[in-house]
């Protein structure tokens, strides 16, 4: 491409309204052909890199807002890369696809500060949404903190958004790999749902407000740890959660919800109640341990 063809590209990316300028590197030829019409779907410019030197090349002409890394390279590849990208354009996105990972690529992957980190097999919808969530808070901060790391342990300070909140669920589904598919990912559901119960009604949704969060794997069990800032509330305070449902009306709460101009909803306790083997809060109800026993 000429300096002059370059310069006309990055004018006419600039000015045009994407969802997000999206890069990928790596020639994937399976990802590719379900990736670009899911990117193209959700209005995201995209173009492709031969390979790492090609994407520092392609980052200098046009400002994509994030990077999508390839995944037949090892993780340790794709965090030197991350760093070579971030010379050229301190705020791009990173999201890392790998084959397999271990504790300790997603622990670098979080102190590099990644948007997230994929895993085979790949779901180019899933792949395609982060990017265009990653290319729409472009501007805000990343969000997550890590207070202490090892394979065994992992703490972080997590601000309040939902998009934040989606970003620590994958990367720490990345760390459950002692579990199968199905009963990891229900795992990680009840997870979420407490974390996003926190957002919600411990943060009120309010950014600048902070969680922390940590994951531990002991011998025979995983344990999550949420502490959201709240002022807490007990569990005969909240009749509009399913949770206080009487025993054979699954939904009563739902009208109660109704009344008090509530989205409807309440459902995250008693579906995180059903999936870990112990589910508790501290006294004042702004903590919680989820357990799953693994043996």
């Amino acid at each position: 491409m000429s300096i002059a063809r370059a310069v006309s590209v990055e004018m006419q990316s600039a000015s045009t309204e994407y969802a997000s300028r999206v890069l990928i590197v790596g020639k994937h030829v399976e990802l590719s052909k379900s990736l670009e019409p899911a990117l193209l779907a959700r209005n995201c410019m995209f173009r492709c890199a031969a390979g790492s030197a090609d994407s520092l090349r392609q980052l200098r002409l046009v400002p994509f807002d994030v990077v999508i890394t390839d995944p037949a390279t090892a993780v340790e590849e794709d965090l030197a890369l991350t760093a070579e990208l971030r010379v050229i354009r301190p705020g791009v996105r990173v999201i890392v696809l790998t084959q397999e990972t271990t504790p300790e690529d997603v622990i670098a992957a979080l102190r590099a500060r990644v948007f997230l980190v994929m895993s085979a097999p790949f779901d180019a919808d899933q792949i395609a949404e982060y990017a265009t969530l990653a290319g729409s808070e472009a501007g805000s901060p990343l969000g997550i903190e890590v207070l202490s790391a090892h394979r065994d342990w992992i703490s972080m300070r997590v601000n309040c958004q939902k998009l934040t909140a989606e970003r620590v669920v994958g990367f720490l589904a990345e760390l459950q790999t002692r579990l199968p598919e199905g009963p990891r990912e229900q795992l990680m559901l009840a997870f979420r749902e407490i974390l996003m119960n926190g957002i919600e009604h411990g943060a009120e949704f309010h950014p600048a407000k902070v969680m922390e969060v940590a994951a531990v794997h002991t011998q025979r069990a995983i344990v999550f740890y949420v502490r959201d800032p709240g002022r807490g509330f007990r569990m005969d305070e909240i009749p509009h959660a399913a949770v206080s449902n009487p025993a054979g009306a699954p939904i009563a709460h739902l009208d109660l919800r109704e009344s008090m101009g509530m989205r409807p909803g309440g459902f995250g306790i008693l579906t995180a109640k059903g999936i870990v083997d112990e589910l508790i809060y501290n006294e004042v109800g702004n903590e919680v341990l989820l357990i799953k026993h693994t043996a």
